[in-house]
C-alpha cells in the first residue's frame, strides 16, 4: 500500500508557495474559516489567480458560458483531452482545502510533467468549476450540472442568493446551458480532493482512490402556522411552526440512524424572526445521504410522513420541495482499479458530492483523496499536511501521465 509522503524538497516548497498565495483570500478572521461564495469578490480574485497561473504556463483559458474555467495544454479542438481540477467556492466558514487543493495540485502536476520533460500526446486541461458547494445559489455542482445539462439553463439563471441577486446577474449573462461539444472533447476526468472522513487515517495512507459517491440530495421543508404574541397567546391556542420544525429535525436524526444513513438540517429561516413572537413560518433544509438509492428514498419519505403527522397535531401546515438530488455514482470501475494499482493506493467510497460525480455520467471519471488528519470537513478544522499534499501532487502527476497517453520525453 502507498505510504510514501514527500517530507522535503522542491515539490513541497512549490506547494507551500502556491498555497500561501491563495490562503488569505476570503478568510474570515473571527472563525478562521472561509467565505468564498461563488462569483463574489474572494472567488473572483481566485479566478484571476487561476488565469495568472495559466498564463505563466502558456495555457490559454476558455470560459464555457456557465462560469466554468478551462486552461488548455494542447489542442483545444481535440476530442481526447484529459481533464483535472476542482472548485474554489466554499460553504459558510468552511475549510481551506475543500476544492482549492484540487486546483493547486493540478497546476503543480503540470509542472511535474514539464520538469520531467514530458509532453502529453493528448491535451491536458485544468478546470475551475463554479458554485460546487451551492452555498450562494442553493444548488450544488451548479457549474458542472449546467455543463452536462442536468439543470435547465433558465432555471439556473433565475436562482437567487440571500440578497436577491440571480445567478445570471452574478455571471453577467444568461447561462449557456449544456455544452455537448465541449464535453465531447474530454476522454477522462480526474479530481483530486481532500478526504472528508477518516478512512485514510485508519489505513495509514496519504492518498486513496474513490470508488463511488453515495446518493444524496437537498429538500426544503416549509412549515407555516400563525404569528402571534409570545406573552399573551396561551400555549393551547398556538399554531407554532417552530414546534413542527423541531420535531422534524429530531425525526430526521432518528430515521437516519435507523438506516445507517446521514441526515442534517444545517440551515433554517424564521419569519418574523423576533424573540417575542411566535413564528408564522419556518423553513428548514434537509441534507440526506445514504449508501443505496432505496434507503435515501425511504429516509426522506419517513421524515416527511412524521412531519406531516406532527403538523396535524400542531395545527400547522408543511410543504416539501426537492431542490436537488444526485443518484448513486459509481466511478468508472476499470479506471478506478487501474489508478489504484498504479498508485498502490487504497480504494474507498464517499458520502460527499463532487463535480466528479456529475461528470461521471458523461465522461470516464476518477477521484483521488488526500489524507485529512482531523477527518473534519466543511469546517476550519479541515486540514492536510504539506507532505501529504505533495504526495497527492505526485500521485496526480503519475495518473495524468498515464491517462494522457504514451508520453513524448524531451
Amino acid at each position: 500500500m502507498l505510504t510514501h509522503t514527500v517530507e522535503e524538497g522542491p515539490l513541497l516548497n512549490r506547494f507551500r508557495t502556491l498555497w500561501d498565495e491563495i490562503a488569505p483570500i476570503g478568510r474570515d478572521e473571527r472563525s478562521d474559516g472561509y467565505l468564498r461564495y461563488a462569483l463574489t469578490e474572494p472567488e473572483l480574485r481566485l479566478r484571476e489567480w487561476f488565469r495568472a497561473q495559466a498564463d505563466e504556463r502558456g495555457m490559454p483559458v476558455a470560459e464555457d458560458g456557465n462560469g466554468n474555467l478551462f486552461a488548455w495544454w494542447g489542442d483545444p479542438d481535440a476530442s481526447d483531452a484529459v481533464l483535472t481540477g476542482s472548485h474554489f467556492d466554499s460553504v459558510p466558514h468552511g475549510g481551506a482545502y475543500d476544492g482549492p487543493l484540487g486546483i493547486v495540485s493540478a497546476w503543480l502536476a503540470v509542472d511535474e510533467l514539464r520538469a520531467a520533460g514530458v509532453t502529453p500526446t493528448r491535451p491536458l486541461v485544468v478546470a475551475a468549476f463554479v458554485e460546487e458547494e451551492g452555498a450562494r445559489f442553493g444548488v450544488p455542482c451548479l457549474g458542472s450540472r449546467l455543463l452536462t445539462g442536468q439543470i435547465d439553463a433558465e432555471r439556473a439563471g433565475a436562482l437567487r442568493d440571500a440578497a436577491g441577486v440571480s445567478f445570471a446577474e452574478a455571471l453577467g449573462a444568461r447561462p449557456a446551458g449544456p455544452g455537448p461539444a465541449l464535453l465531447g472533447r474530454f476522454a477522462a476526468f480526474v479530481e483530486l480532493h481532500v478526504e472528508q472522513g477518516r478512512a485514510l487515517i485508519e489505513q495509514a495512507a496519504p492518498v486513496g482512490v474513490a470508488t463511488a459517491i453515495w446518493p444524496h440530495g437537498r429538500w426544503r421543508f416549509d412549515f407555516t402556522g400563525e404569528a402571534n404574541h409570545a406573552g399573551t397567546t396561551r400555549m393551547a391556542d398556538r399554531r407554532d411552526p417552530m414546534l413542527t420544525y423541531a420535531f422534524t429535525v429530531l425525526a430526521a436524526n432518528k430515521e437516519a440512524r435507523l438506516r445507517d444513513a446521514h441526515a442534517t438540517v444545517g440551515r433554517v429561516a424564521v419569519e418574523p424572526n423576533a424573540t417575542n413572537a411566535i413564528p408564522s413560518r419556518v423553513t428548514g433544509w434537509l441534507d440526506a445521504r445514504a449508501a443505496e438509492p432505496e434507503t435515501l428514498t425511504g429516509l426522506v419519505e419517513a421524515v416527511r410522513a412524521k412531519a406531516a403527522e406532527r403538523a396535524r397535531r400542531d395545527g400547522t401546515e408543511i410543504a416539501l420541495t426537492e431542490e436537488s438530488v444526485t443518484p448513486l455514482v459509481a466511478f468508472d470501475g476499470g479506471l478506478a482499479d487501474r489508478l489504484a494499482t498504479l498508485l498502490d493506493a487504497p480504494v474507498l467510497p464517499t458520502g460527499a458530492g463532487h463535480d466528479a460525480g456529475v461528470l461521471a455520467a458523461h465522461v470516464p471519471t476518477a477521484m483521488l483523496f488526500v489524507r485529512n488528519p482531523t477527518g473534519v470537513s466543511h469546517s476550519p478544522a479541515e486540514s492536510a499536511t504539506d507532505a501529504d499534499c505533495a504526495a497527492g501532487v505526485t500521485a496526480l502527476a503519475r495518473v495524468l501521465t498515464e491517462l494522457t497517453g504514451p508520453a513524448v520525453v524531451d
